[in-house]
């Protein structure tokens, strides 16, 4: 009796256990049985995902759990900020320093005459002027208007103004989880990380940085479904409520060139410059002087709170810059660093992933940038979430953030009572360790562009999930090409190599039967 190789494999196949495909039905990586902690951390929870497990099978079920764990994770930072809250941020002295219950917004409502009905960037008294984008501005007035209708005086106004404002955030911050979980595409629990970032928790209320956060998340997503116009209009939008959003337009430029996709690039850049122009025209004309005042503001800016620039002036070498020579080192360093991501994005074997570009030139603004505020950690979360999902590396970045949220106000306190708090030597520890972590999660993103074996996306079969149109598209430019024209002797990539088909084995013929 003869039986065939393709019976074999029929049989052989079906001789399976049927669930061992069950997760991947779904579409989606369960991230226990693709993250090393996960898989060890689901020891203590039921164990790693199964056949019987219920999670949420639908985007819409994991939208709602992932929402409800932003807001839990915000409203405990909120939380933080009761013995400040109590005492309406006017309990004077180190309270909200040692307290660690510290945020900006309450200290606008009086400081930039929002308590006396004056409205964003049409006042006409320069202590009244915002140094915050329109976008951020209008979040600020809205608040504002809600306030000043509580009873009380201006100090209970102040506390409502917070709670008001806080609702802005919550909302941008469900926002932005969303929107990860739509660019994820098949890994949508990755979200979870931002969802349960401690830098979330602990910095989600201390600016207006989630605004800008979740325009900038939403702009990812629309680029990710293939529009690049509406892509391009929100990172305008976001670029009109902080700076950064606009980095994404430089990130999209260095991967869409190699791809040759520069029409869509184009079009995003159109969006772009549209939305921002439409928001900010009408106050740039009622009254240039407010409207310009956040431009100058930062340009006269000195070495801030946690930067590059701080920590030496606090090390042993003291070395002391001027803001004019700040803003020129900025420039330059930011520059090379551009420069080094395009590099990095020619170098590579394989075309990075828009996030892990995103991630380098938004990582490499803040580190040469003449502040590094506690709250710019939120400007790299989801970034980080989509340039490298493993929870190892997130947790040890987020570890440091902790460690120097702690020491800012730790040093705060010495301003007021030099004998108490944390002394500057230790301060300039902490922002060195700050400005580590960054760099440490920099360099895992770094070696997942030249090692696709370590990228968790390009290791389970995915090219770019939230590349939009350049998600499986080929290259058009790159140093791989390069070398391949000028080389006599190069050899085909693997992905190119054809393997000659095997000869069928002949028949056997009625004698030798």
């Amino acid at each position: 009796m003869t039986v065939s190789t393709a019976e074999l494999d029929d049989a052989s196949e079906s001789r399976e256990p049927q669930h061992a495909a069950r997760p991947a039905l779904l579409g989606i990586t369960a991230p226990s049985l693709d993250d090393p902690v996960m898989n060890v951390g689901a020891d203590g929870f039921g164990g790693v995902h199964g056949k019987r497990a219920r999670l949420p099978r639908t985007r819409a079920g994991m939208a709602f759990l992932l929402i409800v764990l932003t807001l839990l994770s915000t409203a405990i930072g909120i939380g933080m900020r009761e013995p400040c809250f109590n005492s309406s941020w006017t309990g004077g002295g180190n309270q909200q320093y040692t307290h660690m219950c510290y945020t900006d917004i309450p200290f606008m409502y009086q400081g930039r005459g929002f308590s006396q009905g004056e409205v964003a960037y049409f006042s006409t008294n320069p202590n009244d002027y915002l140094e915050y984008p329109v976008i951020t501005g209008a979040a600020m007035e809205t608040a504002a208007l809600l306030a000043r209708h509580v009873p009380g005086d201006a100090n209970n106004q102040g506390r409502w103004f917070y709670v008001f404002t806080t609702w802005f955030l919550l909302a941008f911050a469900a926002i932005t989880v969303v929107a990860l979980i739509g660019i994820s595409g098949p890994r949508p629990w990755d979200a979870a990380m931002f969802a349960v970032a401690p830098g979330l928790m602990l910095n989600g209320t201390i600016n207006w940085d989630l605004i800008a956060v979740g325009l900038a998340a939403v702009a990812l997503f629309a680029w990710a479904r293939r529009r690049p116009m509406l892509a391009g209009a929100f990172i305008g939008l976001g670029t009109a409520a902080k700076l950064y959003p606009a980095l994404l337009l430089v990130s999209l430029v260095l991967v869409c060139w190699r791809a040759g996709k520069m029409k869509e690039w184009a079009q995003c850049l159109f969006g772009a410059v549209g939305a921002w122009l439409v928001v900010n025209l009408p106050f740039a004309v009622e009254n240039w002087h407010s409207w310009v005042y956040f431009y100058t503001f930062n340009d006269k800016r000195g070495a801030d709170w946690g930067s590059l620039w701080l920590f030496l002036e606090y090390s042993p070498l003291h070395m002391n810059f001027t803001y004019s020579q700040i803003n020129t080192y900025f420039a330059v360093l930011l520059a090379l660093s551009c420069v080094g991501v395009g590099l990095i994005a020619w170098l590579a074997r394989n075309r990075p992933r828009v996030a892990q570009v995103a991630f380098l030139v938004a990582a490499a603004f803040i580190l040469f940038n003449k502040v590094y505020s506690p709250q710019y950690v939120l400007w790299l979360i989801p970034l980080a979430v989509l340039a490298r999902p493993r929870w190892r590396d997130f947790l040890i970045w987020q570890a440091c953030e902790v460690l120097y949220y702690g020491a800012i106000w730790l040093y705060l306190v010495t301003l007021n009572t030099p004998e108490r708090g944390l002394p500057q030597g230790g301060y300039d520890t902490a922002i060195a360790i700050h400005i580590g972590g960054t760099l440490f999660f920099v360099v895992q993103v770094i070696r997942d562009i030249f090692d696709t074996r370590r990228d968790p996306i390009r290791a389970g079969g995915h090219d770019d999930p939230g590349g939009g149109v350049l998600d499986g598209a080929p290259d058009v430019y790159g140093f791989r090409d390069v070398l391949e024209d000028v080389s006599p002797n190069a050899v085909a990539p693997e992905e190119d190599l054809q393997l000659e088909p095997e000869p069928e084995a002949s028949q056997p013929t009625e004698a030798t039967a």
